[in-house]
């Protein structure tokens, strides 16, 4: 039985083997972009787990802009749950308007060669109207994901911080779908995230 490649609800991360959580390359003091910064473009106002910002010191924000300066780095928040019936959240998104200041303050882990990861945080390969990959908005919507997320592939970060299939630039950050057997499906294929919703397991390479 072939495995449905979508995602509902907002995206996910296992760390398996993140290098970050060990060297300290963990970044996590500056917004997300705002309109109050006076950073071109538009302000951040939701943040999915997996997806990539740039830490830019000179702007004094993290962005998505791909001409920001400073490297794509991981997105890996905590939620932080104070009531005991709401502990088992499988997904989640920061917004900017869950905040009194209406800021974002992301937690970005540096990935560096040989880390690995699990997520489903890529767009959708449906499009909207203006012909722009669907994001999940409200946590409640499934999306359909790329069908070439097979082991083997090649993942690389997208001009707007989502990860896609792709061929990376020389220099350019790039990501395998490298093999998993952290948990098996009931029709025995296998799966790897918590609630059992697809996902592939990545590894930098490059």
């Amino acid at each position: 039985m072939a495995v449905e490649k979508k995602r509902k609800g907002f995206g996910q991360v296992e760390p398996n083997h993140l290098s970050a959580r060990y060297t300290g390359q963990i970044y996590a003091q500056l917004p997300a972009k705002h309109s109050s910064n006076g950073v071109a473009g538009n302000a951040i106002e939701q943040l999915e787990n997996g997806q990539f910002l740039k830490y830019d010191y000179a702007a004094g924000c993290a962005s998505d802009d791909p001409n920001a300066a400073g490297e794509w780095m991981l997105v890996f928040n905590e939620e932080k749950l104070y009531d005991e019936r709401y502990q088992n959240h499988r997904y989640f998104a920061l917004k900017n308007t869950d905040f009194t200041d209406k800021l974002i303050y992301p937690r970005l882990l540096k990935t560096n060669v040989g880390d690995i990861f699990t997520t489903n945080t890529f767009k959708s390969v449906a499009t909207t109207a203006n012909d722009t990959p669907k994001t999940v908005t409200t946590g409640d919507e499934v999306i359909d994901l790329p069908a070439g997320l097979t082991i083997g592939a090649t993942v690389v970060i997208g001009n707007d911080g989502w990860l896609k299939l792709g061929t990376p630039a020389d220099g350019e950050i790039a990501f395998k779908v490298v093999p998993h057997f952290t948990q098996i499906g009931t029709s025995g294929v296998d799966y790897t995230l918590g609630d059992m919703q697809f996902a592939v397991k990545l590894q930098r390479v490059q």
